[in-house]
């Protein structure tokens, strides 16, 4: 089966599920936030650990094999962590700024997100603490503990990112810090990640102003043809290349108004379980977005990201429709007040 029979038919299949999940009541999905959360570590343990598990080059195990097709749980648990965090913060945020609760909650979500680094998948590790820090913060975090976490993590974070380009780290894999020095020095290497972005920025300028399709170019002459995994990770070569700069301001104003959306949902959500929820949404969506286009443009280091609804794989489709399908059960609980119009309350943040 084709890529496009295959990508159909799991949208088909997502709005099924975007359907039967935004009218479930969140309460209820979240009543089982402790099974989701087993299952979750479950599939991840699987998945590396496991024969079921599959291996796509590279030492990358992210694919359980279930037999009529393969998926990525990484994609599942970012939504699953999401619920998961709701519901745990929801319980302790009014003690949340006691340390023992602040570290029983990074490790709840250091479990899951280990186990999806040692995937050797970086980039949704990546998601998972990005969102996890959104909804902390949103959640009420004291400013004395970011005080205190901000100047012991930076010093760490810059000498960690040091550590990973000498020859002798073991934090990441051979390809991902190959990755990371032929962005920092594209003149010294000729890694295939480094001629990979080269492409992609190329394709994306050969777009011009409106696009090629626009332009009524209907030759096969297309530079997205060079640029591997063209449908997934690097979709935005693409949509540069045949919509041309308009279609990307486009396709990124969709994508803020969401991101906005999402985040003036939870401003409306009637507890705070719907509130970190939709905030937790915005910011998976919001990150996984940034760094796709980053990276196809050159400004961000070569990863493996889909970017939200576009890119190719059923996962990551379901992953992003099932995300969707909680913020619009959150929209509806609080009563759909206003519908799609925004007030001047909604950006009055506490």
């Amino acid at each position: 089966m084709g890529i496009a029979k295959r990508q159909i038919i799991g949208l088909i299949f997502g709005l099924i599920v975007l359907a039967v999940v935004s009218l479930i009541d969140y309460h209820t999905i979240c009543r089982f936030y402790i099974p989701l959360y087993g299952l979750g570590v479950l599939l991840l343990f699987l998945t590396r650990f496991s024969p079921l598990g599959t291996d796509h080059g590279k030492n990358a195990y992210r694919w359980l094999d279930i037999g009529a097709t393969e998926i990525q749980p990484s994609e599942l648990v970012k939504v699953i962590m999401i619920i998961v965090m709701a519901v745990i913060l929801s319980k302790v945020y009014k003690k949340l700024n006691q340390w023992s609760v602040f570290i029983m909650c990074v490790f709840v979500m250091a479990v899951p997100t280990f186990l999806i680094l040692i995937q050797t998948d970086l980039s949704s590790s990546a998601v998972c603490m990005f969102t996890f820090v959104v909804m902390i913060f949103m959640a009420g975090l004291s400013w004395k503990i970011i005080g205190i976490l901000v100047p012991v993590g930076v010093p760490l974070s810059i000498l960690a990112f040091w550590y990973v380009q000498q020859p002798y780290q073991k934090l990441l894999t051979g390809y991902q810090q190959k990755r990371i020095l032929s962005f920092l020095h594209p003149e010294e290497s000729a890694s295939d990640g480094n001629y990979q972005t080269l492409h992609s920025v190329q394709a994306i300028a050969s777009g011009g102003i409106t696009g090629k399709t626009l332009m009524g170019d209907a030759s096969d002459s297309r530079l997205y043809h060079m640029v591997f995994a063209n449908e997934s990770d690097f979709i935005f070569s693409v949509i540069g290349e045949e919509l041309g700069f308009f279609g990307c301001l486009i396709l990124i104003a969709i994508f803020v108004y969401v991101v906005i959306k999402c985040i003036v949902i939870g401003r409306r959500a009637k507890d705070i379980t719907g509130r970190l929820i939709a905030y937790g949404v915005s910011g998976m969506l919001m990150f996984q977005s940034f760094v796709n286009i980053g990276v196809a443009t050159s400004l961000l280091p070569n990863t493996g990201l889909p970017f939200p609804f576009l890119s190719y794989g059923l996962s990551s489709l379901l992953s992003s429709i099932i995300a969707v399908a909680l913020v619009i059960n959150v929209s509806l609980q609080a009563g759909g007040r206003k519908g799609l119009n925004f007030t001047q309350n909604d950006f009055d943040f506490e």
